[in-house]
C-alpha cells in the first residue's frame, strides 16, 4: 500500500469524500421522482463525466494519460458495479424500504469487503482490531437510525432490501477490482473512464423511461450538483483514498456517510441531533478509528503489488 508524503491527507480526503456523500442523498430525493432511477443513472454519469473533463481541462491536463483502449474492459466493469447496478438498486429499494433500513443495508459495503478481501489481497487482510472496528462502526450505524427505525419499524419487503444489499456487495466488488487491477492507473483516467463506460451505459437503460421525465429546475440542478460534485469529484477522492489507505479503509466511508447525512439534515434542513443520534456518531467514529490502525506491511505485500503490475 502506498505510503503519501502527507500522512494526513488521505483521511482529510476520507473526511471530504464522506460530507459530500452524505449531502447526496438529499440531492437524489430532489431528482429521484422527477427523473426516475433509470435516468437519473444517465444524468448523473453524463454530468458528472462532463463536470470531471472540464476540471482536467482547465488544469491543463490530458484527459487520459495512459491509452484508455487498454482499460476500457476495466472501465465497463467498473461502471457496472460502481455506477449502474449500486444506483439503480438503491434507488429502487428505497421505493420499497424505509430510509433507516436502507442505510444499516448500505453500510454493509465495508462488511462485505472485510469479509471478501482475504481471497483477492491477503497482504491487505485485516487485524483482529480492525474487524473489531469494522463491527462497532456498524453497530453505531443501527444506533444512529433508531429514531428512524423506532418511528418508521424495519418495514419494507424483501426484495427492496436485497436490492440495497445488493448494491453493497457490488461497491465491494468494485473497491477490491480497483485495489487489485487499477491501482497504478491514474485516479483521473480512473474516475473518467469509470464514468463514460457509465454514460454509456445510461442511454440503452434510461432509453424507455425518458419520456417520463418531469423537468423542474430544482430536480435539474441538484442533478447537476449530484453528477458534478458527489460523482465526479467524489470519484478521484474515493480511488486517492482507495489507493492510499486501501480497501477495506476506504469501504469505511459508508460508514461515515450518516453521520454526514445528520450533519447535513441539521445545517440546512434545521433537523434536532437527539442524544441517540449522538451516541451513534460517537460509536461510528470509534469504529472507523479502530478500522484504521495500522499494522506492519506484511512481506507478501510485494507478492500482491507484482500480480496487480
Amino acid at each position: 500500500m502506498s505510503r503519501p508524503a502527507r500522512p494526513l491527507l488521505p483521511y482529510l480526503a476520507f473526511v471530504g469524500l464522506a460530507l459530500i456523500w452524505g449531502v447526496s442523498f438529499l440531492f437524489i430525493k430532489l431528482v429521484v421522482d422527477d427523473m426516475g432511477p433509470a435516468v437519473l443513472l444517465l444524468f448523473r454519469s453524463a454530468s458528472g463525466f462532463v463536470a470531471l473533463a472540464a476540471i482536467l481541462l482547465v488544469w491543463r491536463r490530458r484527459l487520459f494519460v495512459s491509452d484508455w483502449r487498454a482499460h476500457v474492459f476495466s472501465f465497463t466493469l467498473m461502471a457496472l458495479t460502481n455506477s449502474a447496478i449500486p444506483w439503480i438498486s438503491i434507488g429502487w429499494g428505497e421505493e420499497r424500504i424505509t430510509s433507516g433500513l436502507a442505510s444499516i443495508l448500505n453500510s454493509t459495503t465495508i462488511l462485505w469487503t472485510a469479509v471478501l478481501i482475504p481471497f483477492v489481497m491477503p497482504s491487505e487482510r485485516p487485524s483482529a482490531l480492525n474487524y473489531a472496528g469494522v463491527v462497532v462502526g456498524f453497530a453505531g450505524v443501527v444506533v444512529l437510525v433508531y429514531p428512524d427505525i423506532s418511528a418508521h419499524g424495519l418495514t419494507g419487503d424483501v426484495l427492496g432490501a436485497l436490492a440495497v444489499v445488493l448494491a453493497s456487495l457490488s461497491y465491494a466488488v468494485n473497491a477490491l477490482y480497483q485495489r487489485r487491477r487499477m491501482r497504478h492507473v491514474s485516479v483521473f483516467d480512473v474516475s473518467l473512464g469509470q464514468l463514460a463506460a457509465a454514460t454509456v451505459l445510461g442511454i440503452p437503460i434510461a432509453a424507455p423511461w425518458l419520456s417520463q421525465v418531469h423537468v423542474h429546475l430544482v430536480s435539474i440542478a441538484a442533478g447537476l450538483a449530484l453528477g458534478a460534485v458527489c460523482t465526479g469529484i467524489a470519484y478521484l477522492l474515493y480511488y486517492y483514498v482507495m489507493n492510499t489507505l486501501g480497501a477495506v479503509r476506504a469501504a469505511g466511508v459508508t460508514l461515515l456517510v450518516p453521520v454526514t447525512a445528520v450533519f447535513w439534515g441539521a445545517a440546512i434542513l434545521h433537523e434536532t441531533v437527539s442524544a441517540t443520534i449522538v451516541a451513534g456518531m460517537i460509536v461510528i467514529l470509534a469504529g472507523i478509528v479502530l478500522a484504521n490502525v495500522r499494522r506492519a506491511r506484511r512481506p507478501l505485500a510485494a507478492a500482491d503489488d507484482a500480480a496487480a503490475a
